[in-house]
């Protein structure tokens, strides 16, 4: 795929809710680069993490379309494209108590033909990359904040995709962690290539961005 195709291309996207009483988005269009950084940011309630989760698939839009790559994720198997080209991050990290990180980190890789060594091998790489090899064997309790969202980081590249999708991805953590994060999120776009979309409320993160998306009201200002 040519670097001139958007990797995402949203078009006219409408979210209603409740029987239609509430809309999230009114008719959103964006595109998205390769390796573009993106921040998405706006008030409370305006409609940021509903478009998040149209691009990657988690949801579908009462009305338009996203694109990904020029194919329209209508005409895709959508479990396929999240478990293969999509990465997520979230605010709550959403790691499994009872699993170590090393284990919260593999099941991505279930979707995979690898056997166990295999997906042992390659959580250990990535929590070595996001910097925490000597915390394999420890369950998220154990785990500082911090340490847990750098899992959740690890678990979002097991399958090596091309875009990650981070919701609030600091907003559970101090200013100290906050910078950590910005700082490791920045290294693995660069070393991987990756797209990064990130809806925030922090003027830190946005900042960090190649290109500020405000939105109000579910548009786009």
């Amino acid at each position: 795929m040519t670097d001139n195709v958007p990797v995402l291309r949203a078009e006219g996207l409408v979210r209603t809710y409740r029987d239609g009483d509430v809309r999230a988005l009114r008719g959103v269009t964006l595109e998205v680069k390769h390796r573009e950084s993106v921040a998405i940011v706006g008030p409370s309630g305006c409609g940021k993490s509903t478009l998040l989760h149209l691009l990657g698939g988690l949801d579908r839009p009462t009305a338009g379309e996203v694109f990904y790559e020029g194919k329209a994720l209508s005409t895709l198997d959508l479990d396929e494209f999240r478990a293969r080209e999509v990465g997520f991050v979230f605010q709550s990290f959403y790691l499994l108590p009872t699993l170590t990180a090393q284990e919260n980190v593999q099941i991505p890789m279930f979707e995979a033909p690898w056997p166990r060594s295999e997906r042992e091998s390659r959580a250990a790489r990535l929590l070595d990359e996001v910097g925490l090899s000597h915390r394999l064997h420890q369950r998220p309790m154990k785990l500082s904040v911090g340490e847990r969202q750098r899992v959740a980081i690890a678990r979002s590249l097991a399958n090596e995709p091309k875009v990650l999708l981070a919701d609030e991805p600091t907003g559970n953590l101090d200013s100290v962690n906050q910078a950590e994060i910005l700082d490791l999120l920045a290294r693995l776009r660069a070393e991987r290539g990756l797209t990064l979309v990130v809806v925030t409320h922090s003027s830190d993160v946005a900042a960090a961005a190649d290109r500020v998306i405000k939105i109000r009201d579910g548009k786009i200002e």
